[in-house]
């Protein structure tokens, strides 16, 4: 047995009946997962490309903001 990491389910899975890097799909939410260790039995989210990429960009635009905060900041003193 294993859980799921996005939404706890538990996922009726053996160690001895997966291979490390083995992806599949959660029953309950849908959420891809790729099988990371077998011993503990570990589970992880796997992420679309376009997820990754909406993170990433959101992630600079913070930063970039933050940035420019700063500088105004320094401007003041």
């Amino acid at each position: 047995m294993a859980k799921c990491p996005e939404c706890g389910a538990l996922i009726d899975i053996e160690e001895d009946e997966v291979e490390e890097g083995e992806i599949f799909s959660c029953s309950d939410c849908g959420v891809d997962l790729e099988v990371v260790s077998l011993h503990p039995l570990e589970l992880d989210v796997i992420e679309d490309e376009e997820e990754e990429e909406e993170k990433e960009g959101s992630e600079a635009d913070e930063e970039s903001y933050e940035d420019e905060g700063e500088d105004e900041d320094e401007d003041l003193s």
